[in-house]
Order: structure tokens, then sequence, then C-alpha cells
């Protein structure tokens, strides 16, 4: 069989600081892979710069130009990870046989590559990154964090447990990948709605080798809301279903306060309607606004706006 041609995709954001460091980490693993056989010459590590502030495409430019294992693109401006990530997997999909993404803090466990080229030796067309545990996050993290994943499925969103944006993905898939034309992007819900025969390889996580992460919890929360919106309707079956409790409760509701009227035991009660009258708002409130969310997403989506646009190329 002939060894497949590798793209390692890694999106990068105000990355200067980690990059000079795991720039070689990357590096050595391509080579090892190479000289075990498992992967072509040809193999690539390309570095998506995600409209960066500070010096990190010039390090990519920089890297590219000592070594041409090295690659680079650049997006026109900052469009978020989830587009970096499409932006390098949909440049690499016509170059290779494989693309493997992966975070650029050094966080994930690149030795995890040689299970994930060897699952796709054995015909797997994408393999899952997973992690094996989360010790080294705060209980608050690791709470929300499986929290999120339980929720997502139970919302009816197709996701792995415990994977983020580690993984490898065949040429093939990606291919049946670039036809999904929506704008909001999920990729952990998208990549399983491909299909093809897939596994997980199960790693543990380190600590952020140098800079500071850039998800923060209003990010997270954010690509949560995205997610479960992106993918799945089962909130606005929720707003119906809520919707016909309370109009069952009403109606109870009405026909009490008549036959009470009726029987002359009506008694005056500006609490107990004030309660009613905000109970009822808030309800409304929060319902209007996840329809919409809903119609802002339709909204975008109707527009078919370019999910990303590269600026800039390491090569011609």
């Amino acid at each position: 069989m002939e060894r497949p041609c590798l793209y390692i995709v890694i999106p990068c954001y105000n990355e200067e600081q980690v990059l000079p460091i795991t720039c070689g980490m990357f590096l050595e693993k391509l080579n090892s892979l190479a000289a075990a056989g498992k992967i072509s010459e040809d193999s690539r590590i390309l570095f998506v710069n995600d409209g960066s502030k500070d010096g990190t495409w010039e390090i990519i430019c920089r890297l590219a130009a000592e070594d041409p294992h090295y690659i680079g693109i650049s997006q026109s401006r900052n469009r978020g990870h989830q587009n970096a990530v499409l932006a390098g997997l949909m440049e690499a999909k016509d170059r290779c046989d494989i693309t493997i993404s992966i975070d650029c803090d050094g966080q994930d466990d690149i030795n995890a590559m040689d299970e994930m080229v060897d699952a796709y030796l054995d015909g797997c067309e994408i393999v899952y990154g997973v992690r094996s545990r989360r010790d080294t996050d705060t209980f608050f993290k690791r709470f929300t964090a499986q929290g999120f994943y339980k929720l997502m499925n139970w919302m009816g969103a197709e996701v792995v447990y415990n994977h983020a944006d580690y993984r490898l993905i065949s040429s093939r898939a990606l291919q049946e990948l670039a036809e999904f034309k929506e704008v909001n992007i999920f990729l952990r819900g998208m990549v399983p709605l491909v299909g093809f025969k897939s596994t997980s390889v199960y790693y543990e996580r380190h600590e952020r080798m140098a800079g500071e992460s850039h998800y923060p919890l209003r990010k997270m929360l954010s690509l949560a809301f995205d997610g479960i919106t992106s993918l799945s309707v089962r909130p606005i079956r929720l707003i119906t279903g809520l919707g016909l409790v309370i109009a069952v409760l009403s109606f109870i509701g009405v026909i009490w306060a008549v036959v009470s009227g009726l029987m002359g035991n009506t008694v005056t009660g500006w609490a107990s309607t004030v309660c009613i009258v905000c109970l009822m708002g808030g309800i409304q409130l929060l319902c209007l606004g996840v329809i919409g969310e809903y119609i802002g997403k339709i909204y975008l989506e109707t527009k078919a706006r370019p999910r990303y646009i590269i600026s800039d190329r390491t090569w011609e």
C-alpha cells in the first residue's frame, strides 16, 4: 500500500509565545511517522493564522522559509477557531490523503497521532482524539465540560464524549464534509454526520506550554450554544411543550376562577397576581430569546457569506 500523505492542520491565534516551542515537536512527529514508513515524505505541517494581532504570521512565514515541511495560510481577519480549522481542512483536502487537526498550544498528546494513522491504515476514515481523563482540569471546568457533552447528546446533537477538535479525517471524508454549506459551524457535531468508518484514540491532555488560553468561559458558553442551535431543534420543541403545559394550567386556572366567582369565594390577591404576571413574562421573554436565536441563524444562513477568506499563503 502506498504511504499516505498527511497534513497536520494547526489553527493559530496570537500564538507567538507558544508556536516557537511546539513547531519543533510537530516537525519531529512528522519526521518520525515518515521514518516509520507510515506516511510519505510529502507530508506537511499547515499552520492557519486566524487573524492574529501579534507576530504569529511572521513566525509562520519564517518557518516556511527555513523548512519546506512548514506551510501556512492566513485569514483576512479573525473568524474564530472553528472557521480556522475548517479553512485548513478545506485547503488540505485536495493536497493530501489524510489530515490531523490539532491545537497549537501543545496540550493534546501528539504521540496519539501514531495510533490515528494506524487506525486509518486499518480502514478508518475518521479517528477521534478523546481525552481519557480530566485530572488536570479544575472542578468547575470538569463539571461544566461533562455537562456540556451530556446536554449536547440530550439535545439530539451527535457528539463524541470528551472529544474536541483533535481528529484524523481522510480526504474522502473531507470531500463530503465540503458539501456541508452552513455558515454556523460546529465541527464536533458536523464530522459525525459525515459517517464512514470511525474509531477513537484515547490520550491524556497536558497543561498549556506557554501563553494564555484563548477559550475563557464566555467563549465556551458561546460555543456550546452555537453547537446546540446549529445541530438541534429540540429547544424549539421544548418551548412548544412548555407552552402546552402552561396553556393547560391556565385553562384549569380559568375554570377555578369562574367556579370561585360563582360561589362567592373570590379573594383579591395582589401578590399572587404579580407573581403570575412576572412568571409568565419571564417565560415569554426566554422563549422569544431562543426563537430569536434560531431566526438570527437563519438570517445569517440566507446571506450565504463566505465562512473564511484566505488573504496570504506561504507558497505561490
